[in-house]
């Protein structure tokens, strides 16, 4: 009897125990479920992670009052007291706040999609999300997963990687930081090196596939890249930060926050150094990243914030194309662009920037229907990058190649005294110059929001920008020499130089805009709606310091207006399913390249607007453990903005706008989350595109200054293959909870019919137009890690470890056509391979 009793108080205490915690975990602020949250009880490690529903179920052994325990990167933690005594405990609906002063604002003029709300194709990527993938990689690794996205580590430098999304490059993907336009006024680009640091500082970070959400006149022909950095915490805390790597990678941070003080003020900041060898040899870089921001809660309707970040960086670059059989020689790190001068390293391509950008952002909640957000930016540029020139005549110059070593590195002591025998035989020789590329931006944007009831909401503002470029070059290293002669200033004639003079060429670029925008939104149910347009000016001007025997020569202000309307809906069918569609036209303005001809004042008077139409179709599924999207989407550009340089028989270059170049980019995406276990969830996408240029231009005559036909121009290029992105991708990625707060995470990434880059005003043979352009081979990449949370002397501990491309896998990940063969098939002039195994481990500890 006693056994009985003993065996029944047993399995009591055992039923006892199995205590079932559930719940849900949806954000406040936009309803959304939130995903990848900690749930536990205090001072165990029992606990789960919230699914993609935002829902949570574990068991827990404890028995008691006990304390429940949700945290969440980005939001401010959740305690509830439970009473544990066996069964089921239901904590309902549970609302997560932002840890943040002033996001939702700045979510507002960043326009933020939503899912199952706003009409366009969007995949956001979460801080922590940040944190486990990114490693030492450069922070435009972390979207390698999305559809149709490619993420090119192009040389392998520090900070040289580069997006294209569905096959277009930078200058065609609108770029954003809190809502602010950073794709350069001149040419639309974005240089990563320059943003470096963004993966500290990062809050979230959402990629819009095709038009976008954004109310601002973009060049978003490919999507809209939208980043959100942090802003001032509300809780007073902080953290410390280690990381190492291969190659001597060695990353430190720390971060502090007042939090949310009685007077209504508070700080935040962080500060970090990275520095490194780099993968590829004579890539050895330093950087460093820092971010402030002050805010002052002046009452309940006005909110100030401040914030300033930056990441100033130097790292030296692999510039040049090689072949197969350099990669067999030297090994696939190989670069041939350095060497060693006087026993340290040295390398002809170097790239330094410092690009902080400044804001002031004023929130002001003029009634519970009406609020205006508003940002004041400035952002100074200065830096550039190096390379090697000679004032010798073509024949006489001296050639790296002649120095090398047999290691294939350049022996840059014997280059220098080859230089200085040629300069004591002729007074020319070679110099090492620095390309500067300095700017000083600034501009504004306010966006007023007004609620006219629950259905229906209208969103209008302001875009305003100024930008003045200085580009010119200095010498950076006069190679031994006692001075260097420059002849390119017309007016000044022959100089000798010493370091840091300019040299070269000195012209400046001035850009103004204006722009106005408007979008009505009706939202009722389980539909919504919008309709959006925007209008804008912008102006050029160039101003000449070398190129004219006068002296400084400057052009009148050259204006172009443009546009964009774009509507859309989403319609949910029921909790299951969703359809949406969009479709937009855009009118943009040419960049300065195509409006100054020549490298001069050559104003050209052909350039006009590129005009652009785009739509998509979408469909969503969500069930229990389950979801997937998937999109169809038709880009036709007209109007491409191409410049062909001639020469005439006296050696005289000239150059012309090649007008009508058309495109067409079509494609469909998928992307899924099956999550079959509590703990196991799976992400998959498949991204197939079709990205051709759709004519071809003849007999298009090039005149010079005088009208006078110089050349004829014919371009080959219908049905040719969009070069230098992937045209089909896939994904699956793995992560799996081993146990509580240990999690571990698998990536498989797939790249194919990637096509070399190739300029296409080159394209000047008929052959061109049967055969397909040069397909580099199709590569697999995958990458491992895993991250585990603990408490160590009473602070929260994270450690993160990454191994990328685990079976270091030979890749070509970039490469430069070349013309055709004997048999009419393009050649290769050579590619960078892609970056082998790297690994990383960081911790970091929460106070």
């Amino acid at each position: 009897m006693s056994f009985i009793v003993a065996l029944m108080t047993l399995l009591s205490s055992s039923a006892f125990a199995q205590t079932i915690i559930k719940g849900n975990l949806f954000d406040a602020t936009t309803d959304e479920p939130i995903i990848g949250a900690n749930v536990s009880v205090a001072g165990t490690t029992t606990g789960a992670i919230s699914d993609f529903n935002g829902n949570f179920s574990f068991q827990s052994k404890v028995s008691g009052e006990q304390k429940v325990i949700i945290s969440f990167v980005g939001m401010k933690p959740v305690e509830q007291q439970v009473t544990l005594n066996g069964g089921t405990v239901d904590l309902g609906q549970i609302s997560l706040e932002t840890d943040a002063i002033g996001l939702q604002e700045v979510e507002v003029m960043a326009s933020v999609a939503v899912d199952r709300k706003t009409p366009v194709a969007a995949a956001t990527v979460s801080a922590e999300e940040i944190e486990a993938k990114m490693g030492n990689q450069e922070f435009p690794q972390v979207l390698k997963s999305t559809p149709g996205v490619y993420v090119s580590g192009a040389g392998g430098g520090y900070g040289d990687s580069r997006i294209a999304l569905r096959g277009f490059s930078s200058e065609n993907v609108a770029v954003t930081i809190n809502g602010v336009p950073v794709n350069d006024m001149e040419n639309g680009s974005v240089y990563w090196s320059n943003w470096a640091g963004l993966g500290d500082v990062t809050r979230t970070m959402q990629v819009q596939r095709g038009l976008g959400a954004s109310k601002l006149a973009l060049p978003s022909v490919g999507g809209t890249i939208n980043i959100l950095t942090k802003t001032t915490d509300v809780e007073k805390g902080g953290s410390v930060y280690m990381g190492v790597g291969n190659d001597g990678y060695f990353k430190q941070g720390v971060s502090l926050s007042s939090g949310l003080m009685d007077n209504g003020w508070a700080v935040s900041g962080s500060f970090s150094h990275t520095a490194g060898n780099g993968y590829v040899d004579g890539t050895s870089f330093e950087g460093y990243s820092y971010f402030f921001n002050v805010s002052k809660q002046i009452n309940e309707n006005h909110t100030l914030s401040f914030t300033t970040f930056g990441a100033p960086q130097e790292h030296g670059q692999r510039r040049t194309y090689l072949h197969e059989e350099d990669y067999d020689k030297y090994g696939k790190r190989y670069n041939a662009d350095w060497g060693y001068k006087n026993g340290e390293e040295f390398s002809q391509r170097t790239n330094f920037y410092h690009k902080p950008q400044m804001s002031l952002n004023w929130y002001w909640t003029i009634s519970d229907k009406t609020e205006l957000a508003t940002t004041a930016y400035v952002s100074i540029g200065k830096g550039g990058g190096t390379g090697l020139t000679s004032n010798a005549s073509y024949n006489d110059r001296l050639n790296v190649n002649d120095f090398r070593t047999d290691a294939g590195i350049i022996d840059w002591d014997a280059f220098t005294v080859a230089n200085q025998q040629q300069f004591a035989e002729t007074g020319n020789g070679s110099v090492l110059y620095a390309s500067n590329n300095n700017h000083f931006w600034t501009g504004g944007v306010s966006t007023l929001t007004h609620k006219f009831n629950d259905n229906w909401t209208l969103t209008s503002g302001l875009d305003l920008r100024y930008y003045k470029g200085e580009h010119y070059q200095t010498v950076e290293d006069l190679m031994g020499n006692p001075y260097y002669t420059d002849y390119n200033n017309k007016s000044a004639g022959p100089r000798d130089l010493q370091q840091g003079d300019i040299m070269g060429y000195h012209n400046d670029g001035l850009v103004q805009w204006q722009g106005v925008f408007s979008q009505i939104e009706y939202s009722q149910n389980d539909l919504t709606y919008f309709l959006s347009a925007a209008g804008s000016h912008q102006g050029y001007k160039r101003i000449d310091y070398f190129s004219y025997d006068h002296g400084v020569d400057e052009t009148d202000w050259v204006s172009f207006f443009g546009g964009s309307v774009k509507t859309g809906a989403n319609y949910n069918i029921n909790d299951h399913h969703n359809v949406f569609a969009n479709v937009g036209y855009i009118s943009r303005q040419p960049y300065m390249r195509a409006v100054f001809l020549n490298y001069k004042n050559d104003v050209n008077d052909q350039a006009v607007n590129e005009k652009i139409l785009s739509g998509e179709v979408g469909y969503g599924y969500r069930t229990k453990g389950f979801k997937v999207n998937v999109n169809a989407y038709y880009t036709y550009w007209q109007d491409k903005a191409f410049t062909k340089t001639v020469y005439d028989d006296a050696g005289q270059s000239y150059s012309a706008n090649l007008l009508g170049v058309d495109a067409l980019h079509k494609g469909i995406e998928l992307d899924m989350t099956y999550q079959p276990l509590r703990n196991l969830v799976f992400n998959a996408m498949v991204s197939v595109g079709d990205w051709r240029w759709m004519n071809n231009l003849e007999n298009v005559i090039i005149y010079d200054d005088q009208q006078r036909p110089v050349d004829e121009v014919n371009v080959y290029m219908k049905d040719a293959q969009v070069g230098n992105s992937a045209q089909t991708t896939a994904a699956i990625n793995a992560t799996y909870e081993v146990i509580p707060r240990l999690r571990i995470m698998a990536d498989w990434n797939y790249y194919g019919r990637l096509y070399a880059n190739y300029d296409v005003t080159k394209l000047d043979d008929p052959r061109y137009n049967e055969t397909d352009m040069y397909e580099l081979p199709a590569y697999n990449l995958f990458d491992i890690g895993a991250s585990y949370s603990f408490e160590i002397w009473k602070l929260d501990a994270l450690v993160n470890a990454k191994v990328n491309n685990v079976f270091d896998t030979d890749y070509a990940v970039e490469g430069q056509q070349g013309s055709l063969d004997a048999n009419g098939n393009p050649t290769l002039n050579g590619y960078y391979m892609g970056v082998g195994r790297t690994y990383s481990v960081g911790l970091k500890l929460n106070f």
